[in-house]
């Protein structure tokens, strides 16, 4: 195999920590998420895996022996590893129990540390040699994931969340707890833990601390405690990681839909913005000697790999660029400014200015009719819509549909309160920012009033059933791709980590506060939709569980409204692209039986693999 590969997972190759020219990266094989090797000194590549489902989950460790997560249809499995270039397939952890992977480190002597997800929602935490039966060193009721561990593997980091409040347990490997952050004496707001230091002896984890409006870093060692670093904050979020070689920070801020890297010396109380180019970085990482690695990516453009060290990373193959116009805009509502990212099939004046799109932004040509619309609304609601490239995107204007996406009230990359502004009852202010935009985008002469669609995957499904129920007169299709419909039987039926979210967002469970999970439950307005709406479902969803699904299914059945039904045989992630791609093909199908496109920009054959990250 070549040096051409097509992103699959918005992340960048894993580099050995005592050989940079060695690497491990997930790619697309075939339509599928597979594991390759990749050697920099030969720029050549292995295929180390090849699942019918995909692979995803991998580590390289100092040694260059490869690991992967090997899982079956539930998510359930064990972790594996190889040598580098190619041998034995051997077992990582043997003896270790079936679970669902929540990180893996391993330190230069070869011990393991791993958190394994259970069946009954708690999680273990496990260490032990390279291929050598571990220990379990940990254990918790809640959900947890692996925060990290020191060089010389005698500190652990694991992190969980109870009832919305993240808490970090620093264990020895005898399951000794050093400390619990933040602690009683602690700063209030969440924490995220992102590492311990890689240089031996220091045993210093980074973590990054939110407050009322800002976010900034923190540190903690077992002799001064959790530090927080006041002096540099940031007003949207972050994620940060350590330089390999020194006692600096790289740090990511998501901000407006875009990136911003900085450089950062905790010791010397500096930050530096590093230049990139303008849209999204899906991943960065400094490397030894002061280089940097990055994959970046905007809305007309894929994913591609850059270095500033010289080391060769894998090229993409023939990268298609997504036609139109692509540009933001925002909407003034009663509490605040709506961010949408906009793409516009026809050609237009160019990329506007922040300051453009909030003093009006574009506007139709006198006489042009303006095209359909589909409003593609994103998940989480703890995520964003970023200027990066999105398959769905690109087949939509490609087939002369505009596109809006709408970072919502809840959204991430516009500070706290904007993320914590998810509001009451839930669902209903996001709803109402879509419909917002709408009519903004119709004032403009944008898009066609008779013509505006949503599509939406997972929360941001729900959000296209509860909008299609609520406001029946607004929308005039639907595509909801494993939704939340019935929020009873979904508190129910999903993982305990999601029914204490619902616990949290409604206040109390559907016996508790009955009345706001109906008032909230697209099930409740099922009767009222009028537009055509096609579902999809997927039989092995654990958190969007098909059950509920099919509550909803029968009650639009029962009030005899237009709806179209798809069924995968997936999870609610999938390592497969050509699940994707089928939904894909159907959904372009249903709009142009219901939404008909006047004209196409460009062919609208919908791309044959991922060429972007995974729908969220």
């Amino acid at each position: 195999m070549g040096d051409a590969f097509q992103v699959f997972l918005g992340a960048l190759p894993e580099v050995c920590p005592r050989d940079g020219l060695r690497m491990v990266l997930t790619a697309d094989a075939d339509g599928r998420c597979e594991v390759f090797a990749w050697d920099a000194a030969t720029r050549t590549a292995r295929q180390v895996t090849d699942r019918p489902g995909g692979t995803v989950h991998c580590a390289i460790d100092a040694e260059a022996y490869v690991w992967w997560f090997d899982e079956d249809a539930d998510g359930q499995g064990h972790w594996w590893f190889q040598p580098f270039t190619g041998g034995p397939r051997l077992p990582g952890l043997p003896g270790a129990p079936t679970g669902r992977p929540r990180g893996l480190a391993v330190t230069d002597d070869g011990t393991a540390a791993a958190a394994l997800g259970l069946p009954d929602g708690g999680t273990s935490l496990l260490m032990g040699r390279r291929g050598r039966v571990p220990r379990e060193v940990f254990r918790v009721a809640e959900e947890g994931s692996l925060g990290g561990v020191t060089p010389e593997g005698d500190l652990v980091a694991l992190v969980t969340v109870a009832d919305g409040t993240t808490v970090v347990a620093v264990v020895t490997p005898g399951g000794r707890i050093i400390a619990t952050l933040p602690g009683p004496d602690g700063p209030g707001g969440r924490l995220w833990c992102r590492g311990f230091s890689p240089r031996p002896g220091r045993s210093e984890l980074l973590l990054v601390h939110e407050g009322d409006d800002h976010y900034e870093l923190a540190t903690w060692t077992a002799c001064r405690g959790l530090r927080t670093h006041s002096w540099c904050r940031f007003d949207t979020e972050v994620t940060a990681r350590w330089y390999p070689d020194g006692d600096e920070v790289l740090v990511r801020q998501e901000r407006q839909g875009r990136s911003l890297l900085y450089r950062v010396s905790l010791r010397s109380r500096t930050r530096r913005l590093i230049p990139t180019p303008a849209g999204s970085l899906l991943d960065a990482a400094p490397r030894p000697g002061g280089g940097l690695h990055y994959l970046w990516t905007d809305t007309a453009h894929p994913p591609v790999l850059r270095t500033t060290d010289g080391v060769a990373l894998p090229a993409p193959g023939p990268l298609p660029r997504v036609p139109g116009q692509h540009t933001d805009l925002w909407t003034p509502t009663p509490d605040g400014p709506v961010h949408t990212l906009l793409s516009l099939p026809r050609p237009g004046d160019g990329r506007l200015t922040d300051a453009e799109g909030r003093a009006g932004g574009p506007r139709a040509a006198a006489g042009v009719t303006p095209p359909p619309a589909v409003f593609l609304v994103h998940g989480g609601p703890a995520d964003h819509d970023r200027d990066a490239y999105d398959a769905t995107v690109h087949s939509l204007v490609a087939s002369g549909y505009a596109v809006a996406r709408v970072n919502y009230h809840g959204s991430t990359g516009y500070g706290p309160r904007w993320r914590r502004a998810v509001g009451a009852p839930v669902g209903h202010p996001q709803v109402a920012d879509l419909a917002a935009v709408r009519a903004d985008l119709v004032r403009r002469g944008l898009v066609d009033h008779r013509a505006t669609a949503l599509w939406g995957v997972s929360w941001g499904a729900y959000l296209v059933l509860l909008a299609l129920g609520t406001r029946p007169q607004v929308w005039q299709a639907g595509i909801a791709v494993k939704p939340v419909a019935d929020w009873v039987t979904a508190h129910r039926t999903t993982t305990p980590a999601l029914r204490a979210l619902d616990v949290r967002w409604f206040g109390g469970t559907p016996e508790q506060v009955p009345r706001r999970y109906s008032d909230s439950s697209p099930l409740t307005f099922a009767a009222q939709v009028r537009a055509p709406l096609l579902v999809v479902g997927a039989d092995r969803d654990v958190k969007c569980p098909p059950e509920q699904i099919r509550s909803y299914l029968a009650a639009l059945s029962a009030a005899d409204v237009d709806h179209d039904q798809m069924w995968l045989d997936t999870g609610h992630d999938g390592y497969d692209g050509a699940a994707h791609v089928a939904v894909l093909r159907r959904s372009l199908a249903f709009l142009q039986a219901h939404l008909p496109a006047r004209q196409a920009a460009a062919p609208s054959r919908p791309p044959e693999r991922p060429g972007g990250p995974r729908p969220r």
